[in-house]
Order: C-alpha cells, then sequence, then structure tokens
C-alpha cells in the first residue's frame, strides 16, 4: 500500500494544529488500511492527521452537524476517494450506513470548536458582540436567545449550576428576567455586560489568565442548549457498537462534566463492578473496553502556543479482541 502523503488532500495547507494533535495520532495508532471516524470535524486539523497516516486501502468517515464545518471539509477532503464526509451529530454515528462493517478507530472532540469562537455571528464568545444564538447546527433547535426569553428563572439558576457551576447562578437568572421584562435579550454582548454587572471579577492567581465573569454561563447556555452531554453519553454508546476488535476511540473533552462521562464509560466498561455479598453471585464480567494510559493534558510548550489547550483533556480506549461489533 502506499502512504496517505501521496494523496494531495493529504498535504492541505494546516490553519492551525488542533489540541493534542500528537497525543491523538498516536492514540488512534492508525493503520495505513484502516476505518476512522471523526465525528468532529471541526476544521479538520485531526482528520488531516489521520488521513496522511492511511494508505489507499484506509477510509476516513468525517462527521460534523454544524454547516461551516462540512462545507470546509468538503473543500478540504471532498476530492478523496477515501474520505466520506456525513452532516450529523456524533451521537447518530451507529446509524450511518457506511459503518456498518466497523472502524478501526474514532475520534469525538467534545465542545465548541475554535471557529465557532472566533465568528461573532454564531454567538458563542462573551468577547465579540453578535446574535446570542450558541446553537453548533444553526437549523435546528432554540437559539440562546429564544431559550433565555421563555425559560423561568429558576430553570435558567438550574441550567446555569448545573452546567456551569456557577455560584451565582440564582442572582444571575434574577437579573436576566428582570432584563428581559425590559428589553429583549438578543446580542452576546447584552448578556455578557448583565452577567458582569452581578459577577464581580476575580484576581487571578500568580500566572493564569483574568477570567470574564460570563464565562461559567455562557459555557453553561451553550452545553443546555445543544444537549451536550447528552449527545456525548450517546456517541460513546454508538462508538462502542461500531469498533472493530482492537479498535480504538479517542475522546477530547474540554470541561470536567464532559471528562467525568467519558472516566466513567471507559471504567464501566472496563472494570467489574464491586460485587455485593447480599445479592446474588451475577454473571462473569467481560470487559469490552480498556484504558490506553492515563488521561493526557497538554504540555507547557502547546499551552504557550495555544491557551485554548489549558483545559484540554484526552483519554483513550481500545476494544478487547475478545468483543465484535454489534449487530
Amino acid at each position: 500500500m502506499t502512504g496517505g502523503a501521496d494523496h494531495p488532500s493529504a498535504h492541505a495547507p494546516a490553519l492551525h494544529l488542533p489540541v493534542l494533535y500528537a497525543q491523538v495520532i498516536d492514540g488512534l495508532r492508525v493503520r495505513d488500511d484502516g476505518t476512522y471516524l471523526d465525528g468532529t470535524f471541526g476544521r479538520g486539523g485531526h482528520a488531516r492527521g489521520v488521513l496522511q497516516a492511511l494508505g489507499d486501502g484506509g477510509r476516513l468517515l468525517v462527521m460534523d452537524k454544524d454547516p461551516e464545518a462540512i462545507a470546509s471539509a468538503r473543500q478540504l477532503l471532498g476530492g478523496d476517494a477515501r474520505v466520506s464526509i456525513r452532516r450529523d451529530s456524533f451521537s447518530a454515528l451507529a446509524e450511518w450506513d457506511v459503518v456498518a462493517a466497523g472502524v478501526d478507530g474514532v475520534l469525538l472532540d467534545i465542545g465548541v470548536s475554535s471557529p465557532q469562537l472566533d465568528v461573532a455571528g454564531r454567538g458563542f464568545s462573551f468577547g465579540r458582540d453578535g446574535p446570542l444564538d450558541m446553537r453548533m447546527d444553526p437549523d435546528a433547535g432554540e437559539s440562546a436567545a429564544q431559550w433565555l426569553a421563555l425559560a423561568s428563572e429558576q430553570e435558567i439558576a438550574g441550567v446555569l449550576w448545573t452546567f456551569g457551576e456557577e455560584r451565582l447562578g440564582r442572582k444571575i437568572a434574577r437579573g436576566i428576567v428582570a432584563a428581559r421584562a425590559v428589553e429583549p435579550l438578543l446580542r452576546t454582548a447584552q448578556l455578557a455586560d448583565l452577567i458582569a454587572s452581578i459577577v464581580p471579577r476575580r484576581r487571578p492567581v500568580h500566572g493564569q489568565r483574568e477570567v470574564h465573569p460570563a464565562t461559567r454561563s455562557f459555557q453553561a447556555i451553550r452545553i443546555h442548549i445543544n444537549r451536550e452531554l447528552d449527545e456525548l453519553t450517546a456517541g460513546l454508546d454508538a462508538a462502542l457498537s461500531v469498533l472493530r476488535p482492537g479498535g480504538r476511540l479517542a475522546v477530547i473533552s474540554f470541561h470536567s462534566l464532559e471528562d467525568r462521562i467519558v472516566k466513567r464509560f471507559i471504567a464501566r466498561h472496563a472494570k467489574a463492578p464491586p460485587g455485593n455479598r447480599r445479592l446474588p453471585e451475577a454473571a462473569p464480567f467481560v470487559p469490552t473496553l480498556h484504558a490506553i494510559g492515563d488521561a493526557t493534558k497538554a504540555a507547557s510548550a502547546e499551552l504557550a502556543a495555544n491557551p485554548r489547550a489549558r483545559s484540554a483533556v484526552l483519554r483513550v480506549a481500545e476494544k478487547c479482541a475478545s468483543t465484535g461489533v454489534a449487530a
């Protein structure tokens, strides 16, 4: 087989190196004739790395629910016969007919991408004024503005605490309800300024960057609007079902709630649950995954070049050889 470097699309210019790039490529252990699925294409940094390692017999399957990411995938990789592209959430990856025979690796890069943050019109960033949207798929579901216009004070406070661990969530929710009675909250700057008027700025610890008062709230609302934790749970189950024995699952998360879900998922499929002598003996536990190493974080050199990598955590697991692809 010839290496992926012989294909023009493998040499597409990298806009930026994605977080934990080398660790992801190493963790997936790409075979030149394997089939790999990137469920969160973004702008394709990891996907291009996988493609470079593939030969003529390899396949790269690309998914994303963001239409701009899919447009980028088609522009960068659409001319490569080894690549298949689908606009959909990774939670539905098992429904794609091209994975019916199984895959040798699945990559999930959870959360908002750099291009989404950098484009004011997407409404993800409190640092850039734009429409208060926050949907990863702008054609589905309600926007952040629509939700905030109708949600109860109690519901808003619950989201801010559950998904953002914002201690002043009740006070912020009260402020949102009062403000929307005067005028609709339609812009990111409106919401960011409102929160900043309620949450005092905290002095950064030595060596750390200052955290904007709206950081936790914007994160929480985004996670809620996109049902990110539910989609992650469904996506992990789907990935396990399509992995071939020996296939690798690599997941990058940026939030403790996400990482906790990934960690517990791997542990649940790798380790027998604790026994209970009061209950009848259960059937012997048969692991379906085993963890590859410990959680990986960005090294200091990467952090200096890309501060957004500071909260990234990579976990890798391999499907046990004794299990097969689910029917």
